[in-house]
């Protein structure tokens, strides 16, 4: 039997691992929206409670297609949504808006889209710089007080946020990438969330495909402009994803399960958010629950794909700048 893992003191229990649904819809180039439907549907079925989705994912869309995937199984699911970034009608980034009265008029849309009472957590995608996290929070606390939100969570922001954050209301989890290859959050902010009872839920835990070997796939897929997938840098990562796959060949796995299930060995209050697109992956995403990891599979696993190994940042350095994650 599968144990739930808690966001947070206060938070609700979930299963191990989380269906991030960005790429459903945007991001990663053309996706089927039947096979994501069915997706999403799998994944209830197989006990997956928690999925994550944003209000800028697809300009809508993701919200749309979650909220019909769910219609008659809403007690199956908790829906964490992501507010706050603003686009272009051409997909471009225009900053981040996290007024009270934004995040009030983005959570009604979110609503309307999602065909939902209420959200089960709901989270800056990233901080303004221009507004106090205490007056975010604040917004977010009133919408919990009216019914409209059940938890609040974070994404991507540094020790000093979160600690302001708790003291306006209590934080379920934080969002943030973590993987074998990417542990800043490590350092000081994974000590933080422990200190406070937060739990994480962790994207880009196959650091976005690389992990399994996966190239970007035209023009639509935003990877290319990521440097990890870049030029000199891909090559020697791809090198890094081969000692990957040859690791977990020898426990009988692939290389994407021993990555989630190095994620998942890293404490009981870290839930990885899968992003399967299709039914096949989620299915291989599921097989990392049965992979158990010794102490010294996960030191070999450690020294042998060492987080110093992959070039290039996770963002470009604009991207990287702008992350309250990543401020000293």
């Amino acid at each position: 039997m599968t144990t739930p893992r808690p966001l947070g003191a206060l938070g609700p229990q979930v299963f191990p691992l989380a269906l991030g649904c960005m790429g459903m819809s945007d991001f990663y180039g053309p996706a089927d929206p039947d096979e994501a439907m069915a997706t999403i549907h799998m994944a209830l079925e197989r006990g997956v409670t928690l999925l994550d989705t944003g209000d800028f994912y697809g300009m809508g869309r993701n919200e749309l297609l979650v909220g019909q995937a769910v219609r008659g199984r809403r007690e199956q699911a908790l829906v964490s949504v992501k507010f706050g970034a603003l686009r272009g009608p051409d997909g471009s980034w225009l900053g981040v808006d996290g007024r009270p009265a934004a995040v009030k008029n983005f959570a009604a849309m979110s609503l309307a889209r999602l065909g939902m009472d209420h959200i089960d957590i709901y989270r800056p995608a990233r901080l303004d710089p221009q507004v106090p996290i205490e007056e975010t929070i604040g917004a977010i606390k009133d919408l919990v007080d009216a019914g409209y939100v059940r938890h609040i969570g974070l994404s991507e922001v540094g020790p000093d946020t979160i600690r302001r954050a708790a003291v306006v209301h209590p934080i379920a989890d934080l969002q943030i990438e973590y993987s074998l290859v990417s542990r800043g959050p490590e350092a000081r902010i994974l000590p933080v969330l422990d200190e406070l009872g937060m739990g994480v839920t962790a994207y880009g835990v196959l650091s976005r495909g690389l992990l399994s070997g996966s190239k970007p796939t035209g023009p639509r897929d935003y990877r290319a402009w990521l440097p990890r997938f870049q030029g000199d840098n891909l090559a020697a990562n791809l090198a890094v994803a081969e000692t990957l796959h040859a690791l977990a060949a020898e426990k009988g796995a692939t290389a994407s399960q021993l990555a989630i299930a190095w994620v998942l060995s890293r404490g009981p209050r870290i839930v990885p958010l899968i992003g399967a697109r299709t039914r096949a992956q989620l299915q291989e995403s599921l097989g990392a629950l049965e992979l158990h990891l010794t102490a010294q599979d996960l030191a070999r696993l450690e020294a042998q794909v060492p987080e110093a190994a992959i070039a290039g940042t996770r963002y470009d350095v604009g991207h990287m700048q702008s992350l309250d994650s990543e401020r000293g």
